[in-house]
């Protein structure tokens, strides 16, 4: 009877522990919104709409740029666009995420880069209206600026 007890009280306490980590445990970071559109101007390269979407992690953030409006001239092995991306920052300077990350891209397929890494703060609010997303293609480099600001709205993470 002793032992059984014992194991009831350990269960307890375990379970007490379990559910004290859980209510001191950090919450999860989110940015909002998840995603947004802008109208991309990549001057003689082309442009239209294209979809920016945002991951944060604490203070480790990714966005990823994709379009179906923007196009490859030629067939892209994954891994082969250097990408700058841009981002304003509300009151003032920039936030830059960068990489050499995209998927394979048959010619003529929709551009998409990223995840591109970079840094937040809590209360980063971050707009492509006022960077740009500069794309290093076979040693030729292409801008594309937003021509307005981003819908629904900025990301804003915590």
């Amino acid at each position: 009877m002793r032992a059984k007890r014992i194991g009831t009280g350990a269960a307890l306490t375990a379970g007490a522990l379990a559910v004290a980590g859980l209510a001191f445990a950090p919450g999860a970071m989110a940015v909002t919104p998840g995603s947004a559109t802008i109208t991309a101007d990549c001057g003689a390269f082309g442009g239209g709409d294209a979809t920016l979407t945002a991951t944060q992690s604490g203070t480790s953030a990714t966005l990823t740029l994709s379009s179906t409006a923007i196009t490859t001239p030629l067939a892209l092995s994954a891994n082969s666009i250097k990408s700058t991306l841009t981002m304003t920052k509300a009151g003032g300077g920039t936030s830059v995420f960068s990489g050499t990350v995209n998927p394979a891209m048959a010619a003529g397929s929709a551009v998409t880069v990223g995840p591109l890494p970079g840094t937040v703060a809590s209360g980063d609010t971050l707009e492509a209206y006022g960077g740009s997303l500069k794309m290093v293609i076979f040693g030729i480099t292409v801008t594309c600026t937003a021509t307005a600001n981003q819908s629904p709205g900025p990301f804003v993470f915590d």
